[in-house]
């Protein structure tokens, strides 16, 4: 699922996740429209700029990581703004992308690190 404000980034995130083999369920300009479509469809993934039509990004992620806790959340934030850590890591996003990314770290953030990749894990 895409949620951006803007028509142009939800194009785009939309096109690159069809790039990458991944259907779009839907589409979302804020977090209230997100979240209903969230309840409905039960995607496992959702790529969210920071730039809503409505709602904050913060919460957006944390309604919808308490509402699906196995939803993958990637969040699209521009490098000369990047949001704040979340207090607790466990209601942030699992990958914030910063723009200008490329295509191969838009795909590196799609996927969860294998535990042979992660630090101290072997």
């Amino acid at each position: 699922m895409v949620v951006a404000g803007d028509e142009e980034t939800r194009v785009l995130l939309r096109g690159l996740l069809r790039l990458h083999h991944f259907r779009v369920d839907g589409e979302a300009e804020g977090a209230t429209q997100a979240l209903e479509l969230l309840r409905d469809h039960h995607p496992a993934l959702l790529v969210a700029d920071v730039n809503l039509a409505e709602g904050s990004p913060t919460t957006l992620v944390a309604d919808a990581r308490q509402l699906l806790p196995q939803l993958r959340i990637v969040l699209v934030a521009p490098a000369s703004r990047p949001p704040p850590p979340p207090n607790d890591p466990a209601q942030g996003p699992h990958v914030v992308l910063l723009r200008p990314f490329r295509i191969r770290q838009f795909a590196e953030a799609l996927l969860p690190a294998s535990p042979a990749a992660r630090p101290g894990s072997g």
